[in-house]
Parts: C-alpha cells; structure tokens; sequence
C-alpha cells in the first residue's frame, strides 16, 4: 500500500483547520442516574494537499473535539491535488463503507456527501465526483476516503518509481 509513504510529520508552522464531521452521544445509565459521553470525529487540513482525521472522546462536547484535533495532528497524510481535483479515480472500502472518487473539470465543484465533502473540501480539492456505497456510517466513510486519497498517487511519484520520465509513464 503506497499510504504509508506520504506521512506527513506534524510541525508547527502546518496552519491547519479543523471541521466537525459528526457527533456522537453515548448514555450510560447506573445506579445514580445516566452519565452523557460524547465522540466526536474531526478532520484537519491545510487545503493545500494535506488532510488527517482523529476521534475524540470525552464528557463534554468541546474536550471531545479538542482532543478529536489533537488525534487528528498525528495522523497527516499528503495527498496530489493537480489544479483542483485528484490525479486518478479511485475505489477503496473500509469496514461496510464503499467509496468512489473521480477527477472532474475545473468549475465541477465537490460533489460528495457529508463525511467525504469534509475530508476531500479538508484536503483542497475543488473539483471531484464522489459516490459513497454501502454503509453511511461517518466513521468508516471517514476512513474509507483517507485510504482512497492515500493510494492516490501522480505521474511524477510513478515515474519516480519506476525510474523512467514523465512523458514513457503517458505514453507507455
């Protein structure tokens, strides 16, 4: 899996923003009455080709998301983003969530639902065609477009693997 090379490692001069992407109230009923939890799913980005997402938890709404931002930090992918849309189209799946992204012309806009708008407006892209299939639940969508965007790779990274240039990748 290609993922695993475009780590990006967290610095501090990365201007990231975050956006809420679900939340989630849990009840737990004791003795004493019910205690609330909340979860809630953040993804972070610069808009400019790097995007990570985390999972928070806590008793309260905003500690839940602070510490969502923080997850999110240490898990930063970089992903090709060529004049507004991705390089390929991609299929990728995680848990019962299905997901296809597609390149579109410039003007396109982002045509996805709500946890994979957030992930792919979070990675700069301004241009896509995205279909979710299967489950609508936002964390394995969540998950399942960070895989995609990680397998996504440009013509420059191929050649560089291949050890071969630019226009032998295009033209075979």
């Amino acid at each position: 899996m290609s993922g695993i090379n475009n780590r990006v490692k967290v610095t501090t001069d990365l201007e990231l923003k975050d956006r809420l992407v679900a939340i989630n109230r849990v009840t737990k009923v004791t003795k004493g009455g019910r205690t609330f939890s909340f979860s809630a799913i953040v993804v972070v980005g610069n808009e400019d080709g790097i995007v990570g997402w985390g999972l928070g938890k806590a008793s309260e709404v905003t500690t839940a998301i602070a510490k969502g931002v923080e997850a999110a930090k240490k898990n930063l992918i970089k992903v090709p983003v060529l004049k507004g849309t991705i390089p390929h189209e991609q299929l990728s799946k995680f848990g019962g969530a299905e997901v296809f992204i597609k390149p579109a012309s410039h003007g396109t806009g982002v045509k996805a639902g709500g946890a994979m708008r957030s992930v792919l407006e979070s990675v700069g892209v301004t241009d896509v065609l995205a279909k979710s299939k299967g489950s609508s639940n936002p964390h394995n969508l969540v998950k399942a477009t960070m895989v995609a965007l990680s397998e996504l790779r440009d013509a420059y990274t191929v050649a560089q693997n291949r050890a071969v240039s630019v226009e032998k990748v295009f033209k075979g």
